[in-house]
């Protein structure tokens, strides 16, 4: 499965989270970093969800990138 992730630009490098993996999230100074951080977290996150019992959600989001007209 393939799980959006958004990535945010912070005053102090990126942030991360997948919306369909509620509290799944990770920081980083670089994007790179984040990105690898972002895999571990929600490894982690589906690893603790199945120990739990709890159902694995499926993904949804979608995201797009809309052309905005110049000013």
């Amino acid at each position: 499965m393939k799980y959006l992730t958004i990535y945010e630009k912070t005053e102090t490098g990126y942030s991360a989270y997948a919306p369909d993996l509620h509290g799944c999230i990770a920081g980083g100074f670089t994007f790179e970093e984040t990105a690898e951080l972002m895999r571990g977290a929600i490894k982690m996150h589906l690893e603790t969800m199945r120990k739990d019992g709890d159902t694995i959600p499926e993904p949804s989001t979608r995201a797009d990138y809309i052309d905005a007209p110049a000013a």
